[in-house]
């Protein structure tokens, strides 16, 4: 489950800053924690929690500040290719929010500064951002970079 998380961070543009946990069925997985109860997230598989069950759902919640919360749904298991590189994103569709910026109540706030320019906290917006961010744009191309790297990280520490 940790992997899957590195992989969930990948996706999102996110730098692992902060806690996460996923829920299955009740039972919660995550880094251990001494303020938090739950399983260690590195010693469970993604098969042992989701069972292979077609609709399988588990929530992943990151930055417990942020409250960034995504549901996983197993929708299919597809024969291994074994000419593929995994983990690969096929499809997506907009950009993902940046880091620490507050959340679903956040990022809507950030959207709106970013979209008017006369907004006085236009320009220090796009200074944090590192630029300008077109909220639209979304590349698989971009996210396969960042699973490939991921994925030679993992290949080097094994």
């Amino acid at each position: 489950l940790h992997r899957l998380h590195l992989v969930l961070q990948a996706v999102m543009g996110w730098e692992n800053y902060h806690l996460y946990q996923f829920t299955v069925g009740g039972v919660e997985y995550g880094e251990p924690d001494p303020e938090y109860d739950m399983m260690n997230a590195r010693k469970y598989r993604l098969w042992q929690v989701f069972g292979g069950k077609q609709g399988a759902k588990a929530l992943y919640e990151y930055d417990f500040g942020d409250g960034w919360e995504h549901e996983l749904v197993l929708e299919k298991v597809l024969p291994v290719d074994e000419n593929a590189r995994y983990p690969v994103c096929l499809e997506g569709a907009r950009a993902c929010p940046p880091e620490d910026c507050g959340g679903v109540l956040g990022y809507q706030e950030l959207l709106e500064v970013i979209a008017d320019p006369a907004n006085e906290n236009h320009e220090e917006t796009i200074r944090w951002l590192g630029g300008a961010v077109d909220p639209e744009a979304f590349s698989p191309q971009l996210v396969n970079k960042a699973l490939a790297y991921l994925a030679r990280r993992a290949t080097v520490k094994a």
